[in-house]
Parts: C-alpha cells; sequence; structure tokens
C-alpha cells in the first residue's frame, strides 16, 4: 500500500489551511481553489473519493466534535427550527431538485432524478461551522445551522437509500420509504441512548487520562458502526452520544479534559483540511467520466441546478420561519418576532460538502438488470459543480452578506460582566467549603499553604474583573494581553534555566520533562485567566 499520496494530501492541506489563517479568505475555500489548481498538475495522484472511507471513517469523527462543541440546551431550544431544517428542508430539497433535473435532462428517469436530489439536500456540518466560526454569525442563527448540520445528513442518506432502492429496480415503495425513515431515525436515536450510558460511565471511572482519551477516540466510530448494524442511523447514533458527553464533559478529570482539548482540536484541523481539499481534487476523476455530456448542455445542466438549489432553500426557510408564528399563539408569546434578516442569511449558508460528494460516488454502475446506472456520470458531474459553486458563490460573499446587514455585534461588556457574577458566586461558595475543611484536623495545612489556596481563589476571582480594565496607553495592549505577557516572560526565565541545568548534569532529562509540564501547565493557566 503505497502511503505517499495519503502523506501529501494531509501535509498539503495542513499547510494551506494554515496560510490561509494569514489571508481574507476563509480556509475552507482556499482549500478548496488550491485542490482545483493541484488536480491538474503532472504527477498528482488520483484521489478518487471512496464513500466506503468517507461516511465510516471521515463524518463520525466531524459529527462528534461538531456535536461535542454545540450546547444541548441550545439545541433543545432551537428544536423546531432545527427539525424543520434538517428533515423538512432536506426532504423538499430532495424532491424539488430532482424534480427540476427530471425535467431539464431529456430520458432521465424520475428515480435517478430523485437520487441526484437526496445527494445534494444536505448542507454539510464541515462546511457551516467553519464558515459560522470564521464570519461570527449571531448565536441562534449559529445554533439552528450547527443543529441542521448535525442531523440532516441522517435524513438525506435515508433518503438517497430508498430513492435508489426505486432507480436500480428493487420495487421501492412509499411505505416502504417511510417505514424505512422511521426505522433509521428512531433506531438511530435508540442505539445512541443505548451507548450513552455506558460510555459516559467508562469515562468518568476509568482512572488512566490516555486510556479516557483513546476511549474518546474510538467513540464515533463505535456509535456509527453499531447503528450502521442494525440498519439504524450511524449519524444520529453519533451526534445523540457526543450531545450527552458533551453537556456532562465536567464530570471528567481536568487532565482528560485538557489532553482531549487538544488532541480533537488536531484530529479536527487535519481532517477538516483534508476534506475541503479532497473536494477540490476530485475534479480530474469527475470530468473524466462525463462522457457524452461534456460541453454547453454540461454547463446549463450545472447552471440550472445551482439556481435551483438555492432558490429552493429560500422557499423553504422563509415559511419555515414565519408560518409557525402565524399558525400558533404560542410561538408568538415565547419567541420575539423574527426579522427577514436571519432567514435570509440562514437560506444563504446552505453550503454543500464532501457528505454529498461521497454518497455520489456510492450509485451503483449497474441497476438489477446489468443496465447501466442512468446518467450516473452527470449525475457525478453536477454533484461536483454544485459543491463547488455553493462553496465558493456563497462561501465568499456570506461575510459580506452578514456585515451588509449589520447584525448586532455581541455585547462583550456583558458577556464578561455575567462571567464575572458567576464566578463571583463560586468563588464563595469554594470559600465555604475551603473553611469547612481547614477546620478538621485531618486537613490541617500550614498557614502559608492555606494562604496559597485563598489567593488562587482571588486571583481567579479578579480575573475576570480586570478584563474591563483599559487599554495600555504606552503598548496597546489589553490587561489580559499584559497578563499573558508578562507570565509567558517569568516562566520563559524559568524553562532556561531548567534546560541550562540539564546542560550541565545537575538534573537529568526525566527530571527536566517534570519540571518543564509543571510549567507547561503554568502557562496554559495563565493563558486561561487571561483570554
Amino acid at each position: 500500500m503505497d502511503v505517499m499520496p495519503l502523506l501529501l494530501l494531509v501535509a498539503g492541506s495542513a499547510a494551506v489551511a494554515a496560510a490561509g489563517r494569514r489571508t481574507p479568505v476563509p480556509a475552507p475555500l482556499l482549500l478548496v481553489a488550491v485542490g482545483l489548481a493541484v488536480s491538474y498538475l503532472p504527477g498528482v495522484p488520483d484521489y478518487a473519493l471512496d464513500p466506503h472511507v468517507v461516511l465510516p471513517l471521515l463524518l463520525p469523527p466531524l459529527l462528534h466534535l461538531a456535536a461535542t462543541d454545540s450546547s444541548y440546551l441550545d439545541l433543545r431550544a432551537q428544536i423546531r427550527p432545527v427539525a424543520l431544517l434538517s428533515v423538512g428542508y432536506v426532504l423538499f430539497a430532495t424532491f424539488a431538485v430532482g424534480w427540476a433535473l427530471y425535467l431539464i435532462v431529456p430520458d432521465l428517469p424520475l428515480p435517478a432524478a430523485l437520487v441526484f436530489g437526496a445527494v445534494v439536500a444536505p448542507p454539510d456540518a464541515v462546511a457551516a461551522t467553519a464558515v459560522a466560526r470564521r464570519v461570527g454569525l449571531p448565536s441562534r442563527i449559529t445554533t439552528v445551522l450547527q443543529g441542521e448540520s448535525l442531523l440532516n445528513d441522517a435524513t438525506a442518506i435515508t433518503a438517497y437509500k430508498v430513492a435508489l432502492a426505486a432507480a436500480v429496480g428493487e420495487g421501492a415503495t412509499w411505505g416502504g420509504g417511510i417505514t424505512e425513515f422511521l426505522v433509521a431515525a428512531f433506531g438511530g436515536v435508540g442505539v445512541g441512548l443505548v451507548l450513552m450510558l455506558p460510555i459516559h460511565w467508562l469515562r468518568t471511572h476509568v482512572r488512566e487520562a490516555l486510556l479516557k482519551n483513546t476511549l474518546s477516540l474510538l467513540i464515533p466510530f463505535v456509535a456509527y458502526a453499531a447503528a450502521e448494524q442494525v440498519h439504524a442511523s450511524g449519524v444520529l447514533a453519533v451526534v445523540v452520544v457526543a450531545l450527552r458527553l458533551g453537556h456532562r464533559a465536567w464530570e471528567v478529570d481536568f487532565a482528560t479534559r485538557l489532553q482531549e482539548d487538544a488532541v480533537w482540536k488536531m484530529v479536527a484541523f487535519v481532517l477538516e483540511s483534508s476534506v475541503f481539499a479532497l473536494i477540490g481534487l476530485q475534479l480530474p476523476v469527475v470530468a473524466g467520466e462525463l462522457d457524452e455530456y461534456a460541453g454547453a448542455d454540461a454547463a446549463r445542466y450545472a447552471l440550472v441546478v445551482f439556481l435551483v438549489v438555492v432558490a429552493v432553500r429560500f422557499v423553504w426557510v422563509y415559511p419555515a420561519v414565519f408560518l409557525p408564528r402565524m399558525l400558533s399563539a404560542r410561538i408568538r408569546e415565547r419567541e420575539e418576532d423574527p426579522t427577514w434578516r436571519g432567514p435570509a442569511v440562514t437560506s444563504w449558508a446552505g453550503m454543500r460538502g464532501v457528505v454529498s460528494l461521497a454518497i455520489a460516488f456510492s450509485i451503483p454502475l449497474t441497476v438489477h438488470g446489468g443496465e447501466p446506472f442512468p446518467q450516473r456520470n452527470l449525475i457525478l458531474f453536477l454533484t461536483f459543480t454544485t459543491v463547488i459553486g455553493t462553496l465558493v458563490v456563497q462561501g465568499l460573499t456570506l461575510p459580506p452578506l452578514i456585515r451588509l446587514l449589520k447584525f448586532p455585534a455581541r455585547d462583550r461588556r456583558a458577556e464578561t460582566l455575567a462571567e464575572g457574577n458567576a464566578q463571583a458566586q463560586a468563588s464563595r461558595a469554594a470559600e465555604r467549603r475551603l473553611d469547612e475543611l481547614l477546620a478538621e484536623e485531618r486537613n490541617f495545612l500550614p498557614g502559608p499553604l492555606a494562604d496559597r489556596l485563598r489567593a488562587a481563589l482571588e486571583r481567579r476571582r479578579d480575573a475576570v474583573w480586570e478584563r474591563l480594565g483599559q487599554v495600555n496607553p504606552v503598548t496597546g495592549e489589553s490587561v489580559d494581553d499584559t497578563y499573558r505577557r508578562l507570565a509567558g516572560e517569568m516562566i520563559g526565565a524559568e524553562r532556561e534555566v531548567f534546560v541550562t541545568l540539564r546542560d550541565g548534569r545537575y538534573i537529568d532529562d526525566e527530571m527536566l520533562r517534570t519540571l518543564l509540564r509543571r510549567l507547561d501547565l503554568e502557562e496554559a493557566a495563565a493563558y486561561r485567566e487571561a483570554r
């Protein structure tokens, strides 16, 4: 097995993503563009997407990370718009886009057209979260988009399986399709509910942080595989488990959380970078199989499909936002009256991604009679152009659209005040608990050590309020920046002494690693306090 193409993909995409952070262009779009350019360079290997790799090996960890970073409480509060998008919109887009393709492509059977509709129906989890982080969307819109991107793949994959069964001649019926959808949905949720309690129990009872982090990396794959084994939705199983673990992450010890955060950040960076690069690298594979649809016809179909995909989302989103308010007095009483700006951004933030391409590549070459699958190569090409079109056109224009609509900026001062009040309440509780513990004879501490505990508590409490201070007129730094810089300088001076002592053989390398780890934890603590 030649691993060099894989190493080149990971290293190259990581380098481009790192460079993208220094440009105004979002890293996902830069990765796609570079992938497109590199795909035609001499000697570049073919990176054909294998759905047997992408869906079970790339999708679960990306979904797991997105779900653990999401808020279970926020998602529950926005369950209606999330459900309308992740289920209602995906099914609506499957039929609307599929019907449009059926009308414009001669001799294309309706079931095959619906297969394409299901393929391009779901906005991509990676694309949505990547752009949302970059542009700083309002929290409610971000929650809805994240919730949609977590759940819509399950709807799309199920709709794809039903349409594919009809297209290849398996005699699918409406009743069978609805049954399969319900089994996949409730089965996936059920598997997630069954797994989440024992998995969380293991995370809170296994003592070794390294072992718990190994378990953390396996969790999304286990949940996905277990659900797929019983023909349920692996996507929903992964999301249910991850939401539970993220919501209860505070019950895991600090060493595990620190390691887990670092490990998953690295995994996310590598996977997200590689995924967007893979999208661009698909061009030679797709174009080489276009056959008789090359030229003007293919370009016309691609343009029409792109416009339909964009328009269908607007057609669904605006009624989904305003109709429930018109029909329900309870909704009008409980929720603020939405403006047109939120649905506009939600409608425009419908980028497609690697999941659509992976599903498209899983379309079989032939139907049951041995005949070629109708217009398979055209479906692959249109999937590719739709993914690229939405990423480039919508991804590039979304940030200026948000600036143009002038959404209210986050009130950083109010957030800091809320954080300070929360820390003050926690500090009072900690002080009372410390007094109770020190009153017991078995908890005796010398005065200086007890004072150190109180000083650490006071430092955490005051750090939040200090962030409300003024900017340093000499350096232009905030108090956070100054604190972080001075702490780093002090720790750097200590680190140099330890290395000098090791080089002089006053301490050995094992002791050096112990001392440096202690300093690393101190520096991390200083960074978090002054974030």
